[in-house]
Order: structure tokens, then C-alpha cells, then sequence
């Protein structure tokens, strides 16, 4: 029973709950079913008084929005977000093979399988890192296994919640699990969410090869000395390789710790790569979608490459001014993403940017379905100025661009955006995001109601 408002165990008419997975401070979390398509899930049911209580629920609503960015195959994915009155309820991919921990407390992991899954969490922790999305407690118990005995990162963006980094550029709160976590961290210093990630991936790979920790003490200071000076010894079993690639990622200095570029490129790390433990991630694999949404794959890519990615309802909400919380994090001037709807078709919107491109003396790249490069011809203060412009669709006739800086300077690029760019698409823009709060929500209950109705049509039909 999860509260007096589901009386029974079947979640708005869609999911039925089974036994209790896991809980934690503020959620619990199930294994559930899919009514309609009998797919395992997992739910993560959180008490939204308990969260209001510790001021957190914005946090959550930006953390929906972080998920939108990481769909990879090696983390766990998150497919749509409900909420009643006292709940909010992520359904999330169900890993059957549960924590990896469980495995490691077994003892120490064969090399090869140990390399597998620090492949697949190095490739998981890089693909969100591009995307500005910091895990910040990994360990073996987020660390999960599907039923192929790949690795799932769960809790990416869900673990502690983040948070803004200050004027400095760096993260202020400590978390994460003490064995885990890097000097930096401990010392309240402010720190680099990437490089306190590759610490704790260090650790983990550790922890898989030998089958106990690199820092451990029973007092807590003792340990947190050790850490500090990055104090382990490897045992025997270790490869030179791994020693050498070990002392790089545990480095208690983190501007001299190994980035994930120059891990990739050790030679302990490249072996077997070819083969099929690692799964290179496509297009398909970042926007798959949920168990309740029908994907149709077209057959032709060249029909694939010319359309742009589409977005489901769960995608709407994330993506719509009233989950938009940057604000809180950064000042409006120094935001990297700017996102406007149209009504226009997909072809119009981009004959606009390539004409604003034109004017702005700046290449186009089309790098795919969707997907545009903006790129300057001459270096600015920050090297050359690049632009991305992402297209979705929401409906054919509706559509959502991002614009980004993914090089550059920043003030140049705010300074583009708004005295060319956003000018210059007046025409095409429906509206932009932040200047209306509600427009997205609103589409999607239309949609839901064109859904419902279309439902009861049929329903009828049928009775007849």
C-alpha cells in the first residue's frame, strides 16, 4: 500500500506495484509492471511534504529536466515522471541483476569482467560529463546490472540532488559516500564535479579488481587522512597497467588527475574494446523510447537522417518553462541554452538559421537528423565560436529548438544571440521559453485530451 489515495497497488492505470525494492530518506523505491505492456519497471515513489520540507522540490523538478539529457545504454533511464497530490513518481528502467556491489562482496571480480564494467561506467560517467551532468556518489551500490550482465548507472542526477556551482565554477556541498569520495570534496574546498567523479571511478575499479576498499579504517578521521594523501597499497594481483592507471585517477591533486580522455587511452583500458562488451551509443540508443510509447524504427535511414527526433510527453514537461530552473543556478546573461518553440515545419526552421549563419559570416554543419553546427571563421577571445541549434519535434507542425554554445566565449555568444539571432527569428518563433510559462504543460494536456478522446471514439466503435 502506498497511501490512502492508491488504495489498491495499480498506479494511475497504468503501472502495477510489486514488492519494495529499496528506500531511502525522502523515496521508496518498487519493482512494477506495465498493465498494457507487461514491461518490468521500477518506481521511485517520493514524498513530496518530506521534500517541500527540506526545500528540495525545485531541485527535483531541475533534476527531471537533467534526465532529459542522459539516455545512454549504460544508465538506468528514466521514463516518465506522474504526480498526485502527496507523490511524485519516476518510472524508471529496471535492472534485473541488481547492485553490483553484490557481486564485489563476493570477492574480487575475474580482470576481464572488471574491465567490461569499468568500460561501460567510464563510457556512462564521459556521456553525461559532455552534457554538464555531475553523478557525484558513484559507488557500487548505484552501479546496477541488467539481465545481460551489463551495467546500468542508476541515480545519475537523482542521487544528492544537485546543486549550483558558485561564482567560482565550483560544487559546494558534501556528499557522496566517504571511501568514495575525493580529497577535494572532504575538504570543503568548492571542486570540479568531472574530477571528483574520476576519483570515485578510480575507487570503483579498485574495489572490482581486489574485492575491498583502497581507504579503510575504522576511524573515520584516519581514513580521511588517507585519502587525503591518496594512501593505498595495491595488492599483488594488480597488473603494472592498472597500478600506473590507478595512480593517475587517484590523484589527491585534482588538476593533475587523469581526465576520462586519457584513461580511455591506457592500454589496460583499450583491450577487448572491439569486442562486444561495449556497445557504441547512436542516436536510437540517446532518444529510445519508454515502455509506453510506440516506437516505430524506420526502415530507411535516409528518411531517418532527414527527420528530426521527436518528443514524448515526458520530454514536453521536462523541457517547458516551469521545470526550466536554471535560473536558479546561473545568471540569465551567462545561460549556455536559449529554446524557443515554432509552428513552422522543420525545413523552414532551418533555412532560417542557415540564412542568420550566412549573415554572420559563420560555416553550417548539418551533423544530423536535427541537428545543426554553427561555426565561426576567425578565433574570438575563446577560440572559434561554435553554436549548436537541436531541433525536436513535438508535432509535425510543432516544434522545440535548443540553441547552444559549445565553444567559444560566452559573452560573444550571448552578445550574438541577442542583438542577431533572436532578432532575426521573430518571424519563426511561437515563443520563448521563460516568457511564458505555461505554453508547454498546455500543449501537452491538449494532446492527452486529443489522446482520450480518440480512446472513448474507439471504445465506442467497438460497442457498436
Amino acid at each position: 500500500m502506498l497511501s490512502m489515495e492508491n488504495k489498491s497497488n495499480v498506479l494511475m492505470q497504468s503501472y502495477e506495484l510489486g514488492r519494495l525494492l529499496g528506500q531511502g530518506t525522502f523515496a521508496k523505491v518498487y519493482h512494477a509492471r506495465g498493465i498494457k505492456t507487461n514491461q518490468s519497471v521500477a518506481i521511485k515513489v517520493i514524498d513530496k511534504e518530506k521534500v517541500l520540507k527540506v526545500g528540495l522540490i525545485e531541485q527535483i523538478k531541475r533534476e527531471i529536466s537533467v534526465m532529459r539529457l542522459v539516455r545512454h545504454p549504460n544508465i538506468i533511464q528514466l521514463y516518465e515522471v506522474m504526480a498526485t497530490k502527496t507523490k511524485i513518481y519516476f518510472v524508471m528502467e529496471y535492472a534485473k541483476g541488481g547492485e553490483l556491489f553484490n557481486k564485489v562482496s563476493k570477492g574480487k571480480l575475474k580482470e576481464d569482467v572488471a574491465r567490461k564494467y569499468f568500460q561501460q561506467l567510464l563510457d556512462a560517467v564521459d556521456f553525461c560529463h559532455t552534457r554538464g551532468v555531475y553523478h557525484r556518489d558513484i559507488k557500487p551500490e548505484n552501479l546496477l546490472l541488467d539481465e545481460n550482465e551489463d551495467l546500468k548507472v542508476s541515480d545519475f542526477g537523482l542521487s544528492a540532488l544537485a546543486e549550483s556551482k558558485r561564482q567560482d565554477g565550483l560544487l559546494h556541498t558534501t556528499c557522496g559516500t566517504p571511501a568514495y569520495v575525493a580529497p577535494e570534496v572532504i575538504n570543503r574546498k568548492g571542486y570540479d564535479g568531472a574530477k571528483a567523479d574520476i576519483w570515485s571511478c578510480g575507487v570503483v575499479l579498485y574495489v572490482l579488481l581486489a574485492g575491498y576498499l583502497p581507504f579503510h579504517d575504522s576511524n573515520l578521521m584516519e581514513m580521511y587522512r588517507k585519502i587525503g594523501k591518496a594512501e593505498y597499497k595495491c595488492p599483488n594481483w594488480f597488473p603494472p597497467e592498472v597500478r600506473r592507471l590507478l595512480s593517475k585517477m587517484l590523484d589527491p591533486n585534482p588538476s593533475t588527475r587523469a581526465s576520462i580522455a586519457k584513461i580511455k587511452e591506457s592500454s589496460w583500458f583499450r583491450k577487448g574494446l572491439n569486442s562486444k562488451h561495449i556497445k557504441s551509443v547512436t542516436r536510437s540508443d540517446m532518444d529510445a523510447s519508454g515502455p509506453c510509447e510506440n516506437s516505430s524504427t524506420s526502415a530507411d535511414p535516409k528518411q531517418e537522417s532527414a527527420k528530426p527526433p521527436s518528443l514524448n510527453a515526458f520530454d514536453i514537461i521536462s523541457l517547458s518553462a516551469g521545470f526550466d530552473l536554471s535560473g536558479l543556478f546561473e545568471a540569465d546573461f551567462q545561460k549556455r541554452e536559449a529554446r524557443f518553440t515554432s509552428r513552422k515545419p522543420a525545413s523552414v526552421i532551418i533555412s532560417k538559421l542557415e540564412d542568420i549563419a550566412r549573415r554572420l559570416r559563420m560555416k553550417v554543419m548539418k551533423k544530423e537528423a536535427g541537428l545543426l553546427k554553427l561555426e565561426g571563421l576567425k578565433e574570438g577571445r575563446k577560440g572559434i565560436l561554435s553554436i549548436d541549434a537541436e531541433i525536436f519535434e513535438v508535432t509535425p507542425s510543432f516544434h522545440l529548438v535548443e540553441v547552444k554554445k559549445s565553444n567559444g566565449d560566452s559573452l560573444e555568444y550571448q552578445q550574438i544571440l541577442r542583438e542577431n539571432i533572436r532578432p532575426s527569428l521573430k518571424d519563426i518563433v511561437w515563443v520563448w521559453q521563460g516568457e511564458q510559462q505555461q505554453q508547454l504543460p498546455e500543449l501537452q494536456e491538449q494532446q492527452q485530451n486529443d489522446q482520450e478522446q480518440q480512446q472513448h471514439d474507439q471504445e465506442q466503435r467497438q460497442e457498436q
